[in-house]
């Protein structure tokens, strides 16, 4: 019987949009060009949506509601995130961590039970909806950079208040799932053992140059637990289409030199088979039985018609064979169907 991620994600959210572009993470847009991209997407079929207060200090959640409160909330399927609250300052810090996002708002951490509940209320306020399909808790993870006394005490606080939280507006019916969104494999894999959650964002842990401790840790944990992952950040932030920057934070252009190698030789084998690298990254981490969705950032509606066309578009099977022969993919790791 499917789990209850699988029930929920149906054929048409199978390609999401992120919001972290649109959050003005990367470069600067304005909330014309982001109402383009959004109703690009919605133009495609695009129909799942996920945003965070954190994208843009608020930014992302507003933008992405202008356009979504006017179309049928029981069209789309929306996924947000919990554990940081925002509250209006004139001498907020969003310079130093979102300075591109104009936000006038101060952050604060709070992944306790009423946290989570009132980062619920405050982001169905920012988008002008009545209500959120998927609730990840975010961040929670070595990675995170701006917790003051680490990741574990807040994941500690999550463990007490906002699992059991979540688990019972689930229950309630206030939302439809929960899990956590992190860019490593370690608090999935606590999580799983601590809670019940049915879905979790999988960030960056699932890319053509980076999947080794997903396919041979995380995946086999996941399916033994019945739970799904929505993946993200399959091309590492656009590393693997081209961008100069590795993943995210501050020191994101610090390209680590064996990600540049790898993505080299990837380039070197999709030439010989006349593939688009992007297109072979996207098509690869939709592939995993265990994703019920691949979340793609877009900053403008050519981006969007990229993204879709390239999960239209038939990879010969050959291409793979190569790349596993090379070492340059896991042995384990799913790869596409071959094209009919």
């Amino acid at each position: 019987m499917p789990n209850r991620a699988q029930q929920i994600f149906k054929p048409e959210f199978r390609l999401g949009l992120g919001g972290v572009s649109l959050g003005n993470e990367f470069n600067k847009h304005t909330d014309k060009e982001a109402e383009a991209t959004l109703a690009a997407a919605w133009d495609v079929g695009i129909r799942y949506y996920d945003v965070a207060p954190w994208y843009g200090f608020g930014l992302a959640e507003r933008r992405f509601g202008h356009f979504l409160h006017n179309q049928k909330r029981e069209d789309y399927l929306l996924s947000s995130k919990v554990g940081k609250l925002f509250k209006a300052s004139k001498n907020n810090r969003h310079a130093e961590i979102y300075p591109l996002s104009d936000s006038p708002n101060d952050i604060i951490y709070d992944y306790t039970a009423d946290g989570v509940r009132r980062s619920i209320e405050d982001s169905l306020q920012r988008l002008g909806v009545d209500s959120l399909d998927i609730a990840f808790v975010h961040d929670i993870s070595p990675d995170f950079a701006y917790f003051p006394n680490g990741w574990q005490e807040q994941y500690e606080i999550a463990r007490k208040g906002a699992f059991p939280a979540l688990s019972k507006m689930r229950d309630e019916g206030i939302i439809r799932a929960w899990g956590i969104g992190v860019n490593t494999p370690l608090p999935i894999l606590k999580v799983m053992d601590d809670a019940d959650p049915d879905v979790c964002l999988c960030a960056r842990q699932y890319s053509l140059v980076d999947h080794v401790e997903a396919v041979n840790k995380l995946f086999p944990a996941v399916r033994k637990k019945n739970v799904s992952l929505v993946i993200g950040s399959s091309l590492n932030a656009g590393f693997i289409s081209g961008s100069p920057r590795y993943n995210y934070g501050a020191e994101n252009f610090k390209i680590p030199p064996a990600a540049i190698e790898k993505r080299e030789k990837l380039r070197v084998v999709a030439g010989r088979y006349g593939v688009d690298l992007r297109t072979a990254a996207l098509q690869f981490s939709a592939a995993p039985d265990v994703a019920v969705a691949l979340v793609v950032g877009a900053r403008s509606h050519q981006q969007i018609a990229e993204n879709y066309n390239s999960l239209q578009a038939k990879i010969p099977p050959e291409f793979w064979a190569e790349l596993r022969r090379q070492g340059l993919i896991e042995a384990d790791a799913s790869v596409p169907a071959a094209p009919n």
